[in-house]
């Protein structure tokens, strides 16, 4: 049975199709990406005949909606939405939305003497030799006055060439347009298949736009959930658009939706910024348990897996779950209350999270456990604290982290939550691992190293104050300023001969100090700047840092994992020095983990 079907269509029929709602352009509603030029390099393509790619569709389930009318087989553009829009505007004259969700126009003018098109200027508005509006030529009720009144206002010009341009123009709107049509039946996995064949940068379609664009395609449902994903992750990044949203689209303000998402106009934390991605993971995971994209498209298309049926009633029932699940992702309460426990494990900037996927089944779980309600809140954000550090730890969702989220959220729902994270800490967190594992895993010089990070995230929790500082805590330095310092100071490593960045840069070589503290060790021995340090704790004078105790140097040097060792340490025991160091970091992160 053949998957597609293709066929060429003129743009006139295609735009006819979009006005009517034949074909569902989701980003219609959604800033338009497109700068002028490009909307002008897509005209002068189909002016000269030259092909625009093809578009592709998928044709969407009949599915009664909740006002009582069908779906009525809908095709949903999956690919060429910019394309679409562009032609839109720029020969229907259609307002598109920009990225402060105000409705403007985009006006391409054409010199039919050059046979060139520009985007509209003031300067070209003004000069007769320009017609200022492709759309106003094209869709005039008779193309032969507009021709005769451009003659008029420009005598001097060859009358046959700009009558032969401009009949050209007017046919614009009959140039042909492929459209690949996927069927209805097709798996989002094959319809991904097919887009990456045919496409010629070979480049891979989310799963997220299909979803989305499923979404958009159920009536007027579907297009308030599409808004809510959209604003709620834009608010998120950017409050201030919240009064440009609610006095542009007004017909999402009276959706009721709207005040589900004003909260955020007050919102300035940037710990947890997700991306339409992230909620249909998170709204998949949580109310489907499906920890595939692809799957939950399926469901909301009215897909019974079981009998591998389709089934209307199943379709709007998903799409009802859907709505309840957005809300709940998008409340106030539980997404601050979900940041908060986030944060109270240490986490307190998003450069300290290495895994967004982690962090999205964090929420979902959060949701569930609230929802069902087995737990009490404290023992709940228990849970999500101690599974989101172990997921972290154990690179639990790199790779194939779809199938991961699916086998954990399923495990969860047969035995509880609590007691998978049990059976994954017992199987996985044992004294091997932090005593062998992780410290064999921290032998790495990247920054973003999550072994690195939570080293970090663990001081942070515990207090900590930064390498030999007496006062400046760790966390205060990650929100504002503070030094990744070199133990063993690079400067004095690649003078002893070790020109290796992997080696110098060795993650347990790192510390986090105050900027002035690392300024005065400079290229110094660790032997000779710890000289300093006990000379200041004798006398008093202070010559690196603050600490002028002894109880307080055991306390700094235990906290930052440093090994007593580091009063000796030179260019030959420096790979000693490190692998001591990255088991006392090791038990650092152990120790913070069990005090979660």
């Amino acid at each position: 049975m053949s998957k597609y079907t293709v066929q060429q269509h003129s743009v006139e029929t295609l735009l006819t199709w979009v006005k009517t709602g034949q074909v569902a352009i989701p980003e219609m509603q959604r800033p338009f990406v497109w700068d002028s030029t490009k909307v002008r390099d897509l005209l002068d393509s189909l002016y000269n005949g030259f092909p625009i790619g093809y578009l592709i569709t998928w044709q969407s389930a009949d599915v009664g909606l909740k006002d009582g009318s069908k779906s009525s087989f809908r095709q949903i553009l999956i690919d060429g939405q910019q394309r679409i829009t562009a032609m839109t505007a720029a020969l229907v004259g259609q307002f598109v939305v920009d990225k402060r969700y105000k409705r403007k126009r985009i006006k391409i003018a054409f010199n039919p003497t050059t046979e060139q098109f520009a985007t509209l200027t003031p300067v070209i508005d003004k000069d007769s030799a320009w017609i200022s509006d492709v759309a106003d030529f094209v869709n005039a009720t008779s193309t032969f006055s507009a021709t005769k009144a451009y003659m008029d206002a420009n005598p001097e010009v060859d009358a046959t060439h700009v009558e032969q341009a401009l009949q050209r123009l007017s046919a614009v709107k009959q140039a042909q347009v492929g459209i690949i049509t996927l069927a209805e039946d097709l798996d989002i996995e094959t319809v991904t298949e097919i887009f990456i064949r045919i496409n010629s940068k070979g480049v891979p379609l989310s799963s997220a736009d299909f979803a989305m664009s499923k979404i958009s395609s159920h009536g007027l449902l579907g297009s308030n959930l599409r808004k809510l994903i959209d604003y709620f992750c834009h608010l998120a990044v950017a409050p201030h658009v919240f009064s440009d949203i609610a006095a542009n689209d007004t017909s999402f303000a009276a959706s009721g939706y709207l005040p589900a998402i004003s909260w955020l106009k007050n919102d300035n934390s940037d710990l947890y910024d997700p991306t339409y991605t992230d909620v249909i993971r998170v709204a998949g995971i949580k109310e489907f348990s499906r920890g595939k994209v692809a799957a939950l498209v399926s469901v909301l298309s009215g897909r019974d897996f079981e009998t591998r049926t389709f089934s209307e009633e199943l379709a709007v029932e998903s799409f009802d779950r859907l709505e309840r699940v957005l809300l709940e992702i998008v409340n106030q309460y539980n997404f601050q209350q979900f940041t908060l426990t986030i944060k109270s494990a240490g986490f307190v900037a998003p450069r300290l999270i290495s895994s967004k996927n982690a962090l999205n089944f964090a929420y979902a779980l959060y949701l569930k456990l609230r929802t069902e309600k087995n737990l009490n809140e404290g023992e709940i954000k228990y849970v999500v604290r101690r599974w989101f550090v172990m997921s972290l730890l154990t690179g639990r969702y790199t790779g194939s982290f779809e199938t991961a989220f699916e086998a954990d959220i399923r495990r969860i729902n047969d035995v509880g939550a609590l007691q998978v994270l049990r059976d994954i800490e017992s199987s996985q967190l044992a004294d091997t691992f932090w005593n062998v594992a992780l410290p064999m895993e921290m032998e790495s010089s990247s920054v973003r190293s999550p072994y690195f990070l939570a080293f970090l995230v663990a001081q942070i929790h515990g207090g900590s104050r930064g390498f030999l500082s007496k006062n400046v805590t760790v966390g205060s330095m990650i929100e504002e300023v503070g030094d990744i310092h070199h133990v063993v100071p690079k400067n004095y490593l690649i003078k002893q001969g070790l020109n290796d960045r992997s080696d110098y840069n060795q993650i347990a070589n790192f510390a986090l100090t105050e900027t002035p503290i690392n300024i005065a060790i400079k290229d110094k021995a660790p032997g000779d700047y710890m000289s300093q340090i006990d000379a200041q704790i004798a006398d008093g004078v202070l010559r690196l840092g603050e600490i002028t105790t002894d109880l307080e140097l055991e306390a700094n040097l235990r906290v930052n994992a440093i090994p007593a060792s580091v009063r000796t340490a030179t260019s030959e025991s420096y790979h000693a020095f490190l692998k001591e160091r990255r088991f006392l970091m090791a038990q650092v992160i152990k120790n913070y983990y069990l005090a979660l």
